[in-house]
């Protein structure tokens, strides 16, 4: 049973699901809380926002050890094991996702932002929980579980650094780091067809497929944020690059898929 607000299954708050899944240790059942909150926000059963405090961090099960990015060893290639390497890594993000996407309910309702914000975020959550559950689901097909191999440590970082300002969190989190996956899969998906591995590629297919409207939400949000603080985005997005994500944002970059999410060539070149 999921545990809400007394005397039903449902909390009384949108915050307050999020708070429950953010504390969920359970990879598995944060996959469940996630289906079923946004069912309950989608069908009106949860109405309000509400005000809940997020943990600075979200459970995690026991498995997999958590590991600074340069403490990981290096990813075999080939065969089942890389496969299963390959596969364990991608859905370690998606976790991370789904908690990502929960966090950016709860943690900046002081913004008073309009229910179409909440509506776009309860729905990339529900959409990283499918994709970690079909990423477990290959996991097992290949002999494997996630937990079996170390993680890095890194993803959560990003959430810290903007845990002070929701326009950082949507330059970093979908404007940076899940474009970049829009560029990366394609890739990715042509490496696992000429192996053979099929199953692995449409899965990957499916999710570079979803992350498009996962950017288009976090650069239409942005641009809403900043006509709001009277910013212009482009050069205030490539400011938040540069002061607030630990990294380069370099090519190759999928432009189709860039175009496709709202967010053209300005924003990400020689950023």
């Amino acid at each position: 049973m999921i545990h809400g607000a007394p005397g039903s299954d449902t909390p009384a708050t949108l915050s307050k699901a999020a708070l429950s899944v953010l504390l969920e240790p359970n990879a598995a059942g944060k996959v469940e809380r996630t289906r079923a909150y946004a069912a309950a926000w989608s069908d009106h059963r949860i109405t309000e926002i509400g005000r809940s405090h997020p943990p600075d961090r979200p459970a995690r099960p026991a498995r997999p050890e958590l590991r600074p990015p340069r403490d990981m060893p290096k990813r075999r290639k080939g065969g089942a094991a890389g496969r299963a390497a390959f596969v364990h890594a991608i859905a370690h993000i998606e976790l991370n996702a789904i908690d990502l996407a929960w966090d950016i309910v709860v943690r900046f309702t002081g913004e008073a932002m309009p229910e179409a914000f909440y509506d776009d975020w309860v729905g990339v959550a529900s959409d990283e929980a499918e994709h970690f559950a079909m990423l477990a689901g290959r996991l097992a097909d290949l002999g494997s579980a996630y937990g079996d191999l170390p993680a890095h440590d890194g993803l959560w970082q990003a959430a810290a650094d903007t845990a002070d300002d929701l326009l950082a969190r949507l330059a970093v989190v979908p404007m940076i780091l899940e474009a970049r996956g829009l560029d990366t899969t394609p890739g990715a998906v042509q490496r696992l067809t000429e192996a053979g591995d099929g199953e692995t590629a449409a899965i990957l297919e499916t999710i570079g497929r979803e992350e498009i409207p996962h950017v288009a939400a976090g650069v239409r949000w942005f641009e809403f944020l900043c006509d709001r603080r009277g910013m212009e985005p482009v050069a205030t997005f490539r400011h938040l690059a540069r002061s607030r994500f630990n990294g380069v944002i370099k090519p190759p970059f999928n432009r189709a898929a860039r175009d496709a999410a709202g967010m053209p060539e300005p924003y990400y070149a020689a950023a």
